[in-house]
């Protein structure tokens, strides 16, 4: 079992993305907190529409529940469009997703290390919040560059290292995980400080931006939803988020809880 939940092949295929649930609550959660920072989607989508023509073959590597899969079906609208993601459960709520809003594309399980699709048919290829999973990512990128055209783009995304570092902190002083400050970053394998330098073992990295969000959590509750989400923390405490929530209430200082992200998104072509 890794220390780290992220590169755990049994939770990564179990618990946490077995069901469309617990990434649903947590995703949910961090929008509600969000202060500033922007629309990933809308950022992916905006990065692409400026240089990959209309009617293009697009993939969505890592799709997750879909959110940028739909973004770029309504923004792209691509000829062809194939969302992967190795959780069925996932796909499902993805294939909703595009259904309930008029939209085309095909969903393909698979893991994102052994792509089953031919050499050179993307145009355009996302992987967006999931090379992190990957112990290997520059292999993941591999495959990827494998199925994009000479010259096509790939639009890669992931977080810091220190991201949500202080809710660490706010977990350690409310006792509830003594170890929580010194887990590893879920994003060790795949992450801002290294993303240039690995995207750039198979890709010609073009661009890379880095920004800041910021999360303010209203509220116990608000707070306690998160935490519930999050595999990093091993918090022993029967009673659901109420429980956990009263522990916060007593145990901290009055909210807001406020924490921070930087996303980064690496524009790169296969030469």
């Amino acid at each position: 079992m890794s220390a780290n939940p992220f590169l755990d092949r049994t939770l990564v295929h179990g618990d946490l993305y077995q069901g469309d649930g617990r990434l649903a609550d947590r995703t949910h959660a961090l929008h509600r907190a969000k202060i500033s920072g922007s629309d990933a989607a809308d950022t992916i989508a905006d990065l692409l529409a400026a240089r990959v023509p209309a009617g293009a073959a697009v993939l969505d590597i890592g799709c997750g529940r879909g959110t940028t899969t739909v973004r770029l079906a309504d923004r792209l609208r691509p000829r062809r469009l194939i969302a992967v993601d190795a959780s069925t459960a996932l796909l499902r709520t993805t294939r909703d997703r595009l259904g309930n809003a008029g939209l085309l594309g095909s969903v393909v399980c698979a893991d994102f290390h052994h792509l089953p699709l031919p050499d050179s048919v993307a145009d355009a290829t996302v992987a967006a919040f999931c090379l992190y999973h990957s112990p290997t990512p520059a292999m993941a990128i591999a495959e990827i560059t494998r199925c994009l055209r000479p010259g096509g783009i790939a639009v890669l995304v992931t977080k810091s290292l220190d991201s949500y570092a202080e809710l660490d902190h706010l977990v350690n002083a409310a006792g509830l995980d003594p170890h929580a400050i010194s887990r590893p970053s879920l994003y060790e394998s795949f992450h801002s400080g290294n993303l240039h330098t690995i995207a750039a073992t198979n890709l010609t990295v073009l661009d890379v931006q880095h920004e800041e969000h910021v999360f303010h959590f209203a509220d116990a509750m608000h707070l306690a939803s998160y935490l519930t989400t999050t595999p990093k923390y091993r918090i022993n405490l029967t009673g659901g988020i109420s429980a956990l929530a009263a522990a916060l209430r007593q145990r901290l200082p009055a909210p807001p809880y406020a924490t921070r992200s930087t996303v980064s998104c690496a524009v790169a072509v296969r030469p």
